[in-house]
């Protein structure tokens, strides 16, 4: 499972024109699935979503989580992180998890984010959506599990 994230002032996401997801300060998740990944490798995203140390500390040193500010989690699902791009010029799919298989996956990761953290957002599964941020730092890292 890989997760794409972004530490952010605000982000939110659309679907044909109406806001279906949107969080202030916090991360904003872009969550790639693969045909390997289960619900042990979602728990083992999760914690490490909650527990990556990327917001400032008094001193302005990245030592604190998202646990720890209690900021906002925007969960996005997007299948192209999934991609093989290491041969040729167009991306290979292969390595993604099938949609069914995908959608009960990120569905999971979002019923434990929200077990766990109070401010869990989400767009829309399979939808074209439109993706708004502000990226404070600008800070991104590439999780994997």
């Amino acid at each position: 499972m890989i997760a794409l994230i972004q530490r952010v002032s605000s982000a939110s996401v659309t679907v044909e024109g109406k806001l279906v997801g949107e969080i202030g300060n916090g991360l904003l998740a872009l969550i790639g699935i693969q045909r390997e990944d289960d619900e042990t490798r979602a728990k083992r995203l999760l914690e490490k979503l909650l527990a990556y140390r990327v917001f400032g500390d008094e001193v302005g040193r990245m030592n604190r989580s998202l646990a720890d500010t209690g900021g906002g989690l925007l969960l996005v699902s997007q299948f192209t992180l999934a991609a093989d791009t290491k041969k040729g010029s167009k991306p290979s799919f292969s390595p993604a998890a099938p949609p069914e298989m995908a959608r009960t996956l990120f569905d999971y990761l979002v019923a434990l984010a929200r077990s766990a953290h109070p401010h869990v957002s989400t767009g829309e599964f399979g939808a074209d959506m439109k993706v708004s941020l502000i990226n404070d730092g600008p800070v991104t890292f590439w999780l994997e599990s």
